[in-house]
């Protein structure tokens, strides 16, 4: 298949993120500007506002053009996948055609001039814990005769997580304080976590929503899914672990939560589908209300996952970040179309911009864990850095950057931009 070109051409240089098949949505602004959608063209920015004062939308529907004026992507995901549809073809007509480029120039800016935003209001927060490999081995660390409780291959699990808490990528994650328990103490004590992790996720938000009370069947799942970013799930591990019981995450989880700042449809992502994660010989076949052909067939995502830390001396040093890990979201147990139609199953109903989270997407390898909880084995199997300094979780100072990207013979490389944090020290106590 011929890679079809665009009249931007840093999207055609092989190495970007953002070819012409991308096209992600993302909120941004000038200084001292109001907040306006963009779309993410090689290393500019098409300015959606401009572009519809412009002319460049008309034959679309008005819903749609009046989306682009807005300045968050709700109104817009709340089209469903058509109304993206549509928008996107309109935009990969106009962003390759050379005769074009004198309209498209005025209208683009470069992504290094402005500061990007939230891309969504974001109603409610829901994060699942959907990979098998993760599940498994910190069930191991924590229950070393029975890892997987009875109930996981039967159920996506999830937990509510906190919304008011989500981030741009590159705002600082402040370490939390919490109460934890040693294991030799008579009683807990409030302090800052000495056990700071990341956890390596994908994010998807749900476009259009359902009414309360009506549930939506798996067959129709995707047509519910906007698109995807990448999303770190901060977890304070010796927090949680004092915590959870019974109810769960809380506290642990609800300080701080990193998206990246572009959205990537789901059209974008077609050429890499997959087939969802092959069950071993054994285990239980989903529920009817969460199995259907085609997400069989193709309800994985050939997207490689990476993990990069970056600590205050090796900034210091003007030193490389290291990479921890790399994974594959295809190594999910549930996909994508199970965890948003069990989220729905009960008549819960979801709506415009509610963000979904994966959960810490692990591989059965070691370089392909997550998050240090898993790599480090809880602390007692310290990382080692190039210039000498350890880790067993994250220390203040450090940068955690995620990045994400699929390719495949025969299509442009995509990517989803990086999702970057660093941590700064805990405020007393």
């Amino acid at each position: 298949m011929a890679v079809i070109r665009s009249s931007v051409e840093s999207a055609n240089d092989g190495r970007t993120e953002f070819p012409l098949s991308n096209l992600p949505f993302g909120v941004f602004r000038h200084p001292n500007a109001s907040a306006r959608i963009g779309v993410a063209i090689g290393d500019q920015i098409l300015d959606l506002q401009a572009a519809a004062k412009d002319g460049l939308l008309t034959g679309l529907d008005e819903d749609i053009t009046v989306s682009c004026e807005q300045d968050s992507l709700n109104a817009l995901m709340s089209l469903g996948r058509e109304g993206s549809r549509a928008l996107r073809a309109r935009l990969m007509e106009f962003l390759s055609e050379q005769s074009a480029r004198s309209r498209v120039e005025p209208l683009l800016v470069p992504q290094t001039r402005v500061k990007m935003l939230l891309p969504v209001r974001v109603g409610d927060y829901t994060d699942f814990y959907a990979s098998i490999y993760h599940a498994t081995n910190v069930g191991r660390l924590f229950r070393p005769d029975n890892p997987l409780l009875p109930n996981y291959k039967y159920v996506p699990i999830g937990y509510h997580g906190r919304a008011s808490s989500i981030v741009i990528a590159g705002v600082e994650i402040r370490r939390p304080c919490g109460q934890t328990k040693a294991p030799d103490a008579t009683a807990p004590s409030l302090g800052p976590t000495r056990a700071l992790d990341y956890e390596l996720e994908v994010g998807f938000f749900v476009g259009r929503g359902n009414a309360r009370g009506a549930p939506i069947l798996i067959s129709e799942a995707e047509s519910h899914i906007f698109g995807m970013c990448l999303l770190n799930d901060w977890s304070a591990r010796d927090i949680q672990a004092w915590e959870y019981q019974p109810l769960g995450p809380f506290l642990a989880k609800n300080f701080g939560t990193t998206i990246s700042p572009w959205v990537v449809t789901m059209d974008a992502l077609e050429p890499f589908r997959a087939p969802a994660f092959a069950r071993p010989e054994g285990d239980p076949n989903p529920l009817p209300y969460l199995s259907a052909d085609e997400d069989r067939l193709r309800g994985g995502i050939d997207l490689k996952l990476e993990v990069w830390l970056s600590t205050a001396k090796m900034r210091a040093e003007k030193a490389e970040p290291m990479r921890l890990s790399q994974g594959n979201l295809r190594d999910l147990y549930w996909t994508l179309a199970q965890m948003l139609t069990h989220h729905a199953s009960n008549g819960c109903n979801l709506q415009p911009g509610d963000l979904l989270g994966t959960g810490t997407v692990s591989g059965a390898s070691r370089d392909s864990l997550g998050c240090l909880l898993e790599i480090t084995k809880r602390g007692a199997e310290p990382v080692e850095l190039p210039n000498g300094e350890t880790r067993k979780f994250l220390e203040d100072g450090d940068e955690v950057i995620f990045r994400g990207y699929c390719e495949r013979e025969g299509h442009a490389r995509i990517g989803f931009g990086e999702c970057r944090g660093v941590v700064l020290p805990a405020r007393n106590c």
